[in-house]
């Protein structure tokens, strides 16, 4: 996925004199008649830029090739990325060369003015259009927060980490290989990045590229990671705001309710309905719940991508594709209408209720023995406490902890009653003196088999340190 790229070395030396010198004799002329001039921009890519990539011709291995196929080019890059790429002002793209099997050496390229590299990316845009490529075919203003953190599980779930760099903690991670995706978001077409995606050997066949046994849904989520990556303030569609949640009707989801959730969750929602019997851990007791007390974006994730996607029980499936949008938008409407939690667990959520079970028993599998020997590497200073405290309260994903724990720690969350067992009593010092921080480290990364605690996978290790932290001022 490079452009326009030479090896460095004594080879490159020679070509790259004798490509200034056509450029000297091509672009003689004023920089603001060239750009004025299109066939300019034809001149400089049949003569200059296709020395080293093709423009035209069926899809060949990079084996056989100087630089990436640019026969799609306008159909690939974003502009202001390839205007910016030619005048030198973007990293390359590859780590250790596109052609890494001549040597390792990073590429280089050549640097043009302004005025020469708008017209040449104009010019691809113009004749070097993908037919393969839907426009449309990827909306990008429909990429969800869960999309990304589904995103990024998939991209290392299928090994595409093992060809190509990302940034995790401000440093490059994975295969050095193949091109680098750190910055994806700013630079690919979305319609083109996910026809890619489809199948990478329809564009560089037998060149290192593996087509994964991904869904459609699973390739769009990772295309909507790669479309975040390099854009801080990507804004991240809230289907809880769409229309269908506007037109809510509680009649409609009391119906759908009976139909659907009570078989597990009962018809008064206190976690009797006839299947929760066979269920480990047991149905959440809906009638313990204060629902206009959570975040709406766990609600509908829990009921339209199901309990998997929350690091829940897998036992509750996605509804997405049986009752639809407008669905989990009535149901979540009743809910919220009918079940307000007791008034112990209405209390606990202002911080006024009574502290929970101590000690609290509990047979919960033991990490293994190099993880739960491990002690807190971060220093319990008040930056790294505080920063622990509003991951507990507030920001911590899927769920921030207090949903659950309550805002004092002691179990009693809008959610606490709802679950058996009950959520872990942080204030019990009894308790809690005999947990370690590689085990409490290993349970909120991978969640806790049999009970409500659910996995916090994609939470930095760094910030897991700093929630045991914040946890550990709790006990009494």
């Amino acid at each position: 996925m490079k452009v326009f790229s030479h090896r460095a070395g004594k080879g490159w030396t020679n070509m790259r004199l004798a490509l200034m010198g056509s450029l000297v004799l091509m672009l003689g002329c004023s920089t603001n008649l060239w750009a004025a001039d299109e066939q300019q921009a034809e001149m400089m890519v049949k003569n200059v830029c296709a020395t080293c990539h093709k423009f035209q011709g069926d899809p060949e291995s990079r084996f056989n090739l100087k630089a990436p196929d640019l026969m799609w080019g306008g159909s690939k890059y974003q502009h202001k990325w390839l205007v910016d790429f030619l005048m030198g002002k973007e990293k390359m793209l590859y780590v250790k060369s596109y052609r890494w099997d001549q040597g390792w050496e990073p590429d280089v390229h050549i640097k043009l003015p302004e005025d020469q590299a708008e017209a040449i990316a104009a010019y691809l845009e113009k004749h070097y259009i993908d037919p393969r490529v839907k426009v449309g075919a990827f909306d990008l203003t429909k990429v969800t927060k869960k999309d990304f953190q589904d995103g990024a599980f998939i991209y290392k779930e299928h090994a595409c980490i093992g060809c190509h760099t990302i940034e995790e903690n401000g440093q490059l991670v994975g295969g050095p290989q193949s091109v680098d995706l750190s910055e994806s978001g700013r630079r690919y077409n979305q319609d083109w990045l996910f026809r890619f995606g489809i199948n990478p050997q329809d564009f560089t066949p037998h060149s290192g590229e593996f087509l994964a046994d991904a869904t459609e849904p699973q390739l769009r989520s990772v295309i909507g990671y790669l479309m975040t990556l390099g854009v801080p303030d990507f804004k991240f569609y809230e289907p809880w705001k769409s229309p269908e949640f506007q037109m809510a009707s509680v009649d409609r989801g009391k119906v759908i309710y009976k139909e659907y959730c009570s078989q597990c969750h009962g018809a008064t929602g206190k976690g009797d309905g006839p299947g929760a019997s066979g269920l480990s851990p047991k149905p959440a007791i809906h009638a313990n719940m204060a629902f206009d007390k959570l975040p709406m974006e766990y609600l509908y994730n829990v009921i339209y991508h199901g309990g998997r996607s929350v690091g829940k029980s897998t036992s509750m499936p996605y509804w997405s594709l049986t009752i639809h949008q407008q669905g989990v938008a009535d149901v979540i409407a009743y809910l919220k209408v009918t079940f307000k939690g007791s008034p112990e667990m209405a209390a606990a959520t202002t911080g006024e209720g009574p502290s929970g079970v101590c000690p609290q028993p509990r047979k919960t599998k033991n990490a293994p023995g190099n993880i739960r020997n491990m002690t807190n590497p971060l220093p319990a200073d008040s930056t790294n406490i505080k920063a622990g405290e509003t991951l507990f309260q507030q920001t911590a994903q899927p769920l921030a902890c207090m949903n659950c724990h309550g805002v004092k720690g002691d179990g009693k969350g809008p959610m606490g009653g709802a679950l058996n067992p009950h959520p872990r009593n942080f204030t019990c010092g009894e308790t809690m003196k005999d947990i370690s921080d590689g085990q409490m480290f290993w349970i909120i990364k991978n969640g806790s088999k049999g009970t409500g605690m659910m996995a916090f996978p994609m939470m930095p290790d760094n910030q897991i340190w700093q929630l045991i932290h914040y946890i550990r001022t709790l006990a009494k």
